[in-house]
């Protein structure tokens, strides 16, 4: 009897876990695709909860976890949604983790949530979180798609806590106020590290800008770090 050859199909390759493209979808919104100084989306939130840095790190959270958690629900879900209602869907999906969000806050941290509560619904709205969604989740597996949720979130999140710190160093002269981190550097008292009022004061000619406490000031550092960025990173330049 002939011997029947068998033949077996090649074993189809692996994608790994984290490679190089997985790394990608958290390190360029950091810098080269950057959700506000690059896509130019989220700038509203940017503008109006920046004045200090406790709320900034809160609202980065928020962010983070809705547009991570969107993007892997989203993803998991595409194949079942209808395209003429993926919108809708999507929505429902984001409000679901924006209420679980404002929810948790509110428990946890009444203060901080009086201070964001509006902004903390109108992460629903937000162009980031949509535009991943639309962009990404819905033309991608899961686990990428929770990654690029991650870093994009990540790349917002960057922004505000930068806008975060100096406008509220140069506006109020303090850190981290109204948490336990609470840090008070230079203003008229003798609560602050730099007393601008002691006898002999160095800085006895310094006073907090009111400026930096407005939301044009955000828009002017906003501005700043969008030419500081394309000025150091070419490829930008052409980017509208």
């Amino acid at each position: 009897m002939a011997d029947t050859a068998t033949s077996t199909a090649p074993a189809q390759e692996k994608e790994p876990f984290f490679g190089k493209k997985e790394r990608r979808l958290l390190t360029d919104p950091l810098n080269d695709n950057n959700p506000i100084t690059v896509q130019i989306l989220g700038v509203c939130s940017a503008l109006a909860v920046t004045t200090m840095v406790y709320p900034s790190v809160v609202m980065a959270i928020a962010v983070t976890f809705v547009t991570a958690f969107s993007n892997l629900t989203t993803s998991a879900v595409r194949n079942f949604i209808p395209k003429e209602v993926r919108m809708i869907v999507q929505l429902v999906i984001i409000a679901v983790l924006v209420t679980v969000v404002e929810l948790t806050l509110k428990a946890f941290n009444y203060q901080i949530w009086k201070q964001l509560s509006v902004f903390i619904g109108l992460i629903i709205t937000n162009c980031i979180v949509m535009g991943r969604l639309e962009a990404f989740a819905m033309a991608n597996k899961p686990w990428r798609s929770f990654l690029d949720g991650i870093g994009n979130g990540l790349g917002y999140s960057g922004i505000l806590i930068i806008l975060g710190v100096i406008r509220e160093i140069f506006g109020r002269g303090t850190l981290f106020a109204g948490s336990p981190l609470e840090i008070d550097i230079i203003g008229a008292g003798e609560k602050f590290m730099i007393n601008t009022t002691a006898p002999g004061s160095w800085f006895s000619w310094y006073s907090n800008n009111g400026l930096m406490v407005l939301p044009a000031s955000a828009l002017l550092i906003i501005g700043v770090i969008i030419w500081i960025q394309r000025s150091s990173n070419k490829k930008l330049v052409d980017i509208s």
